[in-house]
This record gives C-alpha cells, sequence and structure tokens, in this order.
C-alpha cells in the first residue's frame, strides 16, 4: 500500500498548531489564558537556570505577549488547576489529568527505595524510617521547606559536599520521594524553592481520581501525544509525557492505526534527508487546510521549549540543527551557554545567546547568528530590537546591549 506523503511545510505548520506557536500572541492575558495554554500543550516544563527568563516563563511568555508569572502562580497556588510533577523532567501540568500520574507514581514506589539505589543510598541506608519521620513531620506542622528540617553534617563532610542533587540530605531526600510517590505536593514556592505538603490538603478532591488501568492510561498517553504532535513516531509518542515506554507506545500506534484513530504516513523532511515513516491525525489533510498563517515579527524560543525538546525532530521539520550548551566546557562550545532559537512565522531564521544583569538592568546579547540565506535586513533587524525589548521587560531589567 501507497502511504500518503505530508510536505514538509504541512508537517511544520500542524507541529506549530499543536504547540501553540499559531495562536496570536498579542491576545487577552490571564490566568484563563494561562491555562489554556498548558493545556493545549499537556505540560509546561519547570527548570531551574535562570540566566535570562526561567524556562516556564519564557515558554508561556512566547505564546501571550502580556503573560505575567502572578497568572501562572495564581492556577497553581490558588485555583489548583495546575500541579508540578514529572513528565521527561519537572512540570507544570493540568490538574485534571492527576489520575494519569497515578501509575507514575506507582513506578517510582516500586523500585526508588531498594538497596543500592540513589534514594537508598541519599537516606544513608535506612530509606523507609527517614521516610516515615519526614512524612509526620510534614502531616504535624506543613506546609515545609527543605530548611525547616535540620540536618547534622557527616563526620569529614565539607560545604561543598552539602551542595547539588547528589549531596542531598536524607529529609530532603524523603521530601522529593514522597513528592515523586504522589503522597505529597508542591503547595509553593518561595525564591523557586518547593514547599511541600500532603496531597490531599494541596490538591483536594482532585486527588481522588482513581488510577486508571495499564490499557486506558496507554490509550491515554499515546493520544493526548498524537494530538499535540499532529505527527509522530512511536518513539516521539513515547518520550513526549514520558508516561510509557517505547513497546507500549508502538502497541498503540499500531492499535490506533487499525481502529482510526490514526493513519501511517510518510513525511517530507525539511532539511533535505527524505521521506520518514510516522503516524498522524487521521484528518491531518483537514487541519492543515484550516491552519492560520504564523503570527508576524519574531519571537525567541526557550531551549526548554516543547518545539525545540526534540532536536532530531527540529531538524526534520525546520531543517534547524540546535544543541544546548550549558553543560558544554566554554572552550568547546560553538555558539554560548543559553542559546535561544529565533522564529519568524515558520521559520528559524537565527540563534541568539542572552544574559540578563540584573544589578546594571542589563539584557546583554552575547552573540547574534543568523542561519545560512538569512539577510539581516533593516526591518528583521527592527523586529528583532522590539522583541529584545519585550524580553528584556519580562526579565526585569530596562536596557539592552548588543
Amino acid at each position: 500500500m501507497t502511504l500518503e506523503t505530508i510536505p514538509a511545510e504541512a508537517a511544520r505548520r500542524l507541529l506549530m498548531d499543536g504547540q501553540g506557536l499559531l495562536d496570536a500572541p498579542g491576545r487577552r492575558a490571564g490566568p484563563a489564558a494561562v491555562r489554556r495554554i498548558v493545556e493545549k500543550l499537556g505540560f509546561v516544563q519547570v527548570d531551574t537556570i535562570n540566566i535570562a527568563i526561567r524556562a516556564h516563563h519564557h515558554i508561556l511568555l512566547t505564546r501571550l505577549d502580556g503573560y505575567q508569572p502572578r497568572m501562572l502562580e495564581r492556577l497553581l497556588e490558588r485555583d489548583r488547576s495546575l500541579f508540578e510533577h514529572w513528565t521527561h523532567d519537572a512540570s507544570v501540568i493540568p490538574t485534571v489529568w492527576y489520575g494519569q500520574w497515578k501509575r507514575r507514581f506507582a513506578r517510582y514506589r516500586r523500585n526508588a527505595l531498594k538497596p543500592g539505589t540513589w534514594w537508598h543510598r541519599r537516606m544513608e541506608g535506612r530509606p523507609h524510617a527517614v521516610v516515615r519521620r519526614t512524612r509526620e513531620r510534614v502531616r504535624a506542622d506543613g506546609p515545609l521547606m527543605s530548611r525547616h528540617f535540620e540536618h547534622v553534617r557527616r563526620p569529614g563532610e565539607s560545604n561543598s559536599e552539602q551542595k547539588g542533587w547528589w549531596s542531598w540530605k536524607p529529609s530532603k531526600a524523603a521530601l522529593e520521594y514522597l513528592w515523586r510517590v504522589g503522597e505529597l505536593s508542591i503547595d509553593g514556592r518561595e525564591n523557586f524553592h518547593k514547599r511541600y505538603d500532603l496531597t490531599e490538603r494541596v490538591l483536594g478532591e482532585s486527588c481522588l481520581t482513581p488510577m486508571p488501568t495499564p490499557a486506558t492510561h496507554r490509550a491515554w498517553a499515546g493520544a493526548a501525544a498524537l494530538e499535540r504532535l499532529a505527527i509522530a513516531t512511536p518513539s516521539e509518542i513515547a518520550a513526549y509525557f514520558a508516561a510509557i515506554p517505547l513497546s507500549e507506545a508502538r502497541t498503540w500506534c499500531d492499535r490506533a492505526v487499525k481502529a482510526g484513530e490514526a493513519v501511517d504516513v510518510q513525511v517530507e523532511a525539511a532539511d533535505g534527508s527524505g521521506l520518514h515513516r510516522a503516524v498522524a491525525v487521521p484528518d491531518w489533510k483537514r487541519r492543515a487546510a484550516r491552519l492560520a498563517d504564523p503570527p508576524r515579527g519574531l519571537r525567541l524560543l526557550s531551549p526548554f521549549d516543547p518545539l525545540v525538546r526534540d532536536r532530531k525532530r527540529l531538524q526534520r521539520r525546520f531543517g534547524f540543527e540546535y544543541r544546548f550548551e550549558a553543560f558544554v566546557p566554554a572552550a568547546k562550545r560553538r555558539y554560548g551557554y543559553y542559546v535561544l532559537p529565533i522564529l519568524e512565522q515558520d521559520r528559524l531564521v537565527g540563534r541568539l545567546d542572552p544574559k540578563v544583569d540584573r544589578d546594571a538592568g542589563v539584557l546583554e546579547v552575547r552573540g547574534l547568528w543568523w542561519e545560512d540565506g538569512v539577510r539581516p535586513t533593516a526591518a528583521r533587524r527592527r523586529a528583532l530590537a522590539e522583541t529584545l525589548e519585550r524580553y528584556a521587560a519580562a526579565a526585569g531589567v530596562t536596557r539592552v546591549r548588543m
């Protein structure tokens, strides 16, 4: 059977639509608009790097010009329509899906405290006792932060050994374990440090949603990922929420095609690498015909933006090679520490390396690189200047220095 071929431009725009990048960023901003973005994406990654704008705020700002951090904080800390947990990394997730995360909680619980694991070592070989004490302390006095638990320094332990996730004190490891297995939830943050409390006190009745069966969970994970990607391989479906392994994603794809919930296709690659096999939403032609044109102007994408995260897919859809170099030694970097792709309508036209100096009130652009064939015209430079001014304002500074 001859497979239908999806042209590169249609594949690119369908992905952008699923990732909320065809919606007008100038629409009215507010908590409801932020919630709709998170629901459309399925999650928004949270990251600690603060050299410019933290990832979760940046991802939302890219899609909503009037976004303010307090809008997300309200959804997390007051409305409780979003919660923090894990996908492929720490993320903000719609609370309506809390029941789906119970299968993840159960996986952690089965394996995390076994002898020889990182958690077992961090809790000094007595994890069940440490977890029990930590749970009871939060039950009695929560919400609490890690700093509310005293750490007795081990003989010979240096100050440097107390820094970083690899050297968490036992109570910090226990708090994180209890969060990973769903017994605790994040009540809020102070200076980005987590404040933990019992899940039933944080989420109320939302946490009573029953755990789905393995088959129901697999069906949800596959369908929810494909809806947001429009076209995907089994590995991309498995990786989207990191909810199911590749073997289950393959099973879901086979069953979805047989049931008419997906179609086998071949996809033209923008990087000239030829045709690639994938599955697509069954109505991809109708969706592609109705897509809005991408918003005009330039937008800066976070390295953790869901459009950017899968580097291979990014190259196939946009012909754009990207590597996150924050953890690459400076001498070996090709571009810079925290490089942001530049999106112009449905093309990635360049990249820049920003750093915010909050004491000086300056956004410094340490490097700017246009893609081959992209001319830095006067109009393009003006558009970039306007984008950088918005980015600087969101970062809390008033000047831009190139």
